[in-house]
């Protein structure tokens, strides 16, 4: 199988098994999905590296019936102990996200918006705590973000 496609069956298992998902198409490094119920949109891409096959994974995603856009999620190769920060690096931007467990996101709507700003201009980003990082390309990020946002905004 192509690494295309085993991305995609990857992605496809990793996040909610049980919804009714919907492929919007496959991005270079990046997948992105619908679910049906509840409706959500999300772009997707697994870390580089041993981190994935961890099953670190980061997510961008949008819940019209919670009113969320443009969602910032990363689920990390590792669980973050203690309170010892949790930082990103999207091509030269740096941002200290919130984390519990393996679970690591924004502080807030404009720290989603700028992160994505930064994803959007980049070509890699990294994710650094507790002594490891995970790394993620971002090619096909910004077309999977559009295609995640596109087919929300098509099912309102």
């Amino acid at each position: 199988m192509t690494n295309r496609v085993v991305l995609a069956i990857i992605l496809a298992l990793a996040a909610s098994p049980l919804a009714a998902r919907d492929s919007l198409g496959v991005y270079d490094g990046w997948g992105a999905f619908r679910d049906a119920s509840p409706l959500r949109c999300y772009a997707i891409a697994k870390a580089s590296g041993e981190n994935g096959e961890r099953g670190a994974y980061a997510t961008i995603a949008n819940w019209p019936a919670r009113g969320l856009r443009g969602t910032v999620h990363l689920v990390l190769s590792r669980e973050v102990t203690g309170t010892g920060p949790v930082r990103m690096a999207v091509g030269g931007k740096r941002f200290e996200l919130v984390a519990k467990g393996r679970n690591a996101w924004a502080r807030d709507a404009q720290g989603d918006a700028a992160i994505i700003a930064a994803i959007r201009s980049a070509s890699r980003m990294s994710v650094s705590a507790g002594g490891f990082t995970d790394r993620y390309t971002l090619a096909g990020a910004a077309t999977a973000i559009d295609a995640a946002t596109v087919a929300c905004a098509k099912s309102r």
